[in-house]
């Protein structure tokens, strides 16, 4: 995916900047997640007992799993900035968690650019409305404003070696 300039996306704010492609959200990786966190609970990790006691029909992946997995479609969707040497987390303003998406569903996500600015630093700061989307299915999985930090590959004051 083609770099674009911090001028061009400037002028994208309040423009959808990209959709992810769909991955599918597998009982491994449910299973894996729950390792990783030590989160074990049923209706994550056992499809008989949660096809019996959910609403469910089976298991469902960690809320912060789906969240999680933003970190990726991102890089799929939307385009990098000229003249970045790394992004970074810089936190959610509000994360909103509408549907549970069942193991061996497909997701997706589109990203709103809602926010951007560049600082003194030149550090860009990024805030993205984004939404993950449950293939087949008329709600999402969740919708979150997300906070971006873009790293200048130069920051002001500083020198080549």
């Amino acid at each position: 995916m083609k770099a674009v300039a911090i001028e061009e996306a400037l002028a994208l704010v309040g423009k959808e900047v990209g959709v992810s492609n769909w991955r599918t959200v597998s009982q491994e990786m449910i299973d894996q997640f729950a390792s990783a966190t030590d989160d074990h609970q049923f209706i994550h990790t056992d499809p008989e007992r949660a096809a019996e006691e959910t609403p469910y029909g089976g298991t469902i992946a960690h809320g912060f799993l789906t969240l999680s997995l933003l970190s990726t479609l991102i890089f799929e969707a939307v385009p990098p900035l000229e003249g970045v040497s790394m992004g970074m987390n810089f936190g959610f303003d509000r994360v909103r968690f509408l549907n549970p998406v069942k193991s061996g569903a497909r997701i997706r996500a589109r990203f709103v650019l809602a926010h951007m600015k560049v600082r003194p630093s030149g550090i860009v700061e990024t805030h993205y409305d984004v939404t993950i989307e449950i293939e087949e299915s008329v709600k999402p999985a969740l919708t979150a404003r997300w906070l971006t930090l873009a790293l200048p590959s130069e920051l002001p004051g500083q020198t080549a070696a």
